[in-house]
């Protein structure tokens, strides 16, 4: 014990098993709860006075900026909305399911090449290139997500299905927007048997309505729609083919708008019981022609028409001076463009690397803005030569900026002269960019920047008050987007198919509102600055209808979100959201293992290892024929040593949560035997259902708080 900071990781080990009470190994004698926690404390206490005595922080390795982060970095660089995914592949992530751990976010000549890419279109489109040939992005909507009412706050109310698109429009110019509708198995497009108006919005305003379907009435229809049988030539034409007219094509300004289209409401839905969707061949005769039709796929064009380069979002954010406005310049035309270029790409630089610049990092922005002024003089009328040459000679100054390594990479320099593995104090900048990093996943804003270069983040309320500041900024919802859902695996939800024979209540807009619940949630505790613990505690969530209606509550309508107090003690906290309780369920039944896994890695900070290889599968019935209860195949399956240390802790915790199903939907019974959610560990310690699963964690709360800390660092 006297030297513990020589191996203070195996240490650390020890106090963790000290108090999730692994030890001793089962079948020695195991002291009391006082004796565990007075041995721990003490570990403790010596580890921390060895790290205090002699403080080893590491060092951090260079780390590449993940999808996200050059996405957001994009966006606060130079005021474009792009969509990563489609510039650069997903990143690795380490075995905590983290994806910006330095450790692990390795360069390949693939990825090297996709940056280089990337920079190239990103500068083309910070300039605004009159000569670029238009694209077509296309947004396809899930068949999943049901379009039988209104889908978002920011569609009309009356409305029904569509979807809301937040699109970055890069020039002033003309685009198109286009939807195709829903198809059937065999393509017919569905509710094609009334008509149904469809509403374009640019927005939220109207700039097209469409009238779409009922003109196949008086046609000869097929006997049926399952494809085996046809009408007549005008029918089946029109009914693959009605949606062809929806296109509209509307001038817009440069930057972010949203397209909305939405089908306008036709009826309401009368008070009484609602009948479920039909499946199967029910769907395929009644419901595809009578029925509501849905959005598919929308696509935006452009840009057509293309002015000459003007203003945009991105070019306010990057052209900071104007070298031909003659009005009190001084110098030749081509030193005033020198001058400008040199303002405009230090400027960006500066923000990018995160650092001031060298001579060296100047004068290379400016050999290659030379470089994209000589390319473009060629070719071009004399009379626009000067501007467009200096155009040309920004975006390849900008392209040059994102493809720096100073740019790609985050790293940390020490002070020169510093002994080998000595502690040291880290600079306001490199604080700057660690802040900015971790609240924004982005690059620090002007404000932070100035406030390291004049040494204030050293200063703790100037750094409190930092923080407080960039937690208010809209782009802290990165923290929640990017942490939040690693940390509670809440990123599998998207791949989890649950049993549709099992779960027909199941669908992609349920999926959708239980992510957002914990989204708010978490968001609303960091807003709030609640105190962690509330995590595990609160009385209350975030719930829209659909949600609410799965939850079993009543008299809550519509599809917005809002916070609502629960009664009993089921729901509230982590431990009783839908998306959780499904992430960790098979797609036909729960799983105590799964839940008790999650628990123990996730909030407890005590992952158990890996199952050994060749661990055979639970056996359904006995030697009798009968089938076992759940529990008494768990029992049995930890009469094997090789499963018995790590069950014994995991399935307590899962069994406890045994009244929510594989969808997070409160239960009493399954397969007709009544829930039993009594649990107990090995030490004696009993508990019984979620809220006692909750008392009991909130006993061990400074796990769960090192836990989350650990998860963040």
């Amino acid at each position: 014990m006297q030297r513990v900071g020589d191996n203070a990781q195996q240490w650390e080990k020890i106090v963790t098993k000290l108090r999730t009470r692994e030890m001793p190994p089962p079948g020695r004698p195991r002291p009391d709860g006082v004796a565990y926690d007075a041995a721990a404390a003490a570990l403790e206490r010596d580890l921390d006075a060895a790290a205090a005595a002699k403080p080893h922080p590491g060092r951090v390795p260079v780390h590449r900026l993940n999808r996200n982060e050059y996405t957001n970095a994009i966006r606060d660089l130079l005021g474009l909305e792009i969509d990563g995914r489609a510039l650069l592949s997903s990143d690795e992530s380490d075995q905590e399911g983290f994806d910006n751990v330095a450790s692990v976010l390795s360069v390949s000549p693939a990825l090297l090449e996709n940056y280089l890419s990337a920079a190239r279109a990103l500068s083309r489109l910070a300039v605004g290139d009159p000569a670029r040939v238009p694209v077509i992005d296309t947004f396809k909507i899930s068949k999943a997500l049901v379009q039988d009412e209104r889908l978002s706050d920011d569609l009309p109310f009356g409305s029904q299905g569509g979807a809301l698109i937040r699109y970055d429009f890069p020039l002033d110019a003309e685009y198109t927007i286009k939807v195709l509708l829903r198809r059937q198995e065999y393509d017919y497009i569905i509710g094609m048997g009334e008509p149904h108006q469809l509403d374009f919005r640019l927005d939220g305003v109207r700039v097209k309505r469409f009238t779409v379907g009922g003109e196949a009435k008086g046609m000869t229809n097929p006997e049926n729609f399952a494809g085996n049988t046809q009408g007549d030539p005008e029918f089946e034409e029109y009914m693959h083919t009605a949606d062809a007219h929806l296109e509209v094509r509307v001038p817009v300004k440069a930057g972010v708008h949203e397209v909305g289209v939405s089908f306008v409401r036709r009826f309401w839905e009368p008070e009484g019981v609602l009948q479920p969707p039909q499946t199967g061949f029910g769907r395929t005769t009644n419901e595809y022609y009578h029925g509501n039709p849905a959005v598919e796929i929308v696509s935006i064009g452009g840009p057509y028409g293309v002015p000459a380069a003007g203003d945009s979002p991105s070019r306010r954010k990057a052209f900071i001076c104007r070298p031909y406005d003659t009005a009190g310049r001084k110098g030749s035309p081509d030193q005033r463009g020198v001058s400008c270029a040199k303002n405009i790409l230090s400027t960006l630089a500066a923000r990018a690397y995160r650092r001031p610049l060298t001579e060296s990092d100047i004068q290379t922005l400016l050999d290659f803005y030379n470089e994209g002024r000589a390319l473009r003089l060629g070719g071009v009328p004399r009379s626009r030569q000067a501007e467009d040459s200096f155009d040309a000679g920004i975006q390849r100054g900008i392209e040059r900026i994102l493809a720096a390594p100073s740019f790609l990479f985050r790293v940390e320099r020490e002070p020169a002269g510093l002994a080998a593995g000595a502690a040291y104090r880290l600079s306001d900048l490199d604080l700057a960019s660690r802040l900015s990093f971790f609240l924004w996943s982005s690059i620090p804003d002007d404000e932070l920047r100035e406030a390291a270069a004049r040494g204030k983040l050293h200063d703790p309320a100037a750094l409190e008050q930092q923080v407080q500041r960039m937690l208010r900024d809209p782009r802290s919802k990165a923290l929640v987007d990017n942490f939040a859902s690693r940390w509670l695996e809440l990123s599998k939800l998207s791949g989890v198919v649950p049993d549709t024979e099992l779960y027909p209540e199941f669908d992609e807009n349920l999926r959708d509102a239980m992510e957002q619940e914990t989204r708010l949630f978490v968001g609303s505790q960091i807003r709030e600055n609640r105190s962690v613990v509330e995590l595990l505690t609160a009385d209350y969530s975030f719930l829209n209808e659909r949600l609410a209606a799965h939850y079993g509550l009543r008299n809550i309508y519509g599809s917005h979100f809002r916070r609502v107090t629960f009664a009993d003690r089921a729901r509230g906290g982590l431990l009783g959201q839908a998306s959780l309780l499904t992430v960790t369920s098979y797609p036909n039944r729960t799983s105590v293992t799964m839940r008790g896994r999650w628990l123990l890695a996730n909030l407890l900070g005590a992952p158990p290892p890996p199952p050994p290889p060749d661990i055979p599968a639970l056996k359904e019935a006995g030697v009798d024929g009968q089938p076992r209860s759940l529990r008494e195949r768990m029992e049995m399956h930890r009469k094997n040593p090789a499963c018995a240390s790590c069950h014994q802790r995991m399935d307590p915790l899962g069994f406890a949560l045994e009244n929510f199903d594989a969808v997070g939907k409160w239960r009493t019974s399954s397969d007709g035997a009544p829930i039993d959610p009594s649990a107990s560990f090995p030490d004696g310690t009993r508990f019984e259902g979620v809220a006692g699963l909750r008392t009991l964690l909130v006993s061990h709360k400074e796990d769960f708080v090192r836990t989350l800390c650990g998860k963040l660092l």
